[in-house]
């Protein structure tokens, strides 16, 4: 869905640690941030499975408090949808 804008370099669906199965969302990597953009714009909304698509430029986890915590890194300073 999203190499119809450009070039995908990796995605990372989210699964649940205890039942493997996808939460519902993921990460795309574009090439370049006029690809993600144009693929943010097209997407956006777009039914998938009679679902709308939420789809948006990833954020910095927020600080919830509590112990644990780290920083993941997407390399390269390429952009991620959030989809």
């Amino acid at each position: 869905m999203f190499e119809e804008y450009g070039t995908v370099d990796r995605v990372n669906i989210v699964t649940d640690r205890d039942t493997g199965r996808a939460r519902g969302f993921g990460f795309v990597e574009m090439s370049n941030d006029g690809e993600g953009a144009r693929a943010i714009a097209g997407l956006n909304g777009r039914d998938m499975d009679g679902r709308a698509l939420n789809v948006n430029e990833a954020r910095p986890k927020e600080n919830r408090g509590g112990g644990g915590g780290g920083y993941r890194s997407n390399g390269g300073g390429q952009r991620q949808n959030r989809w």
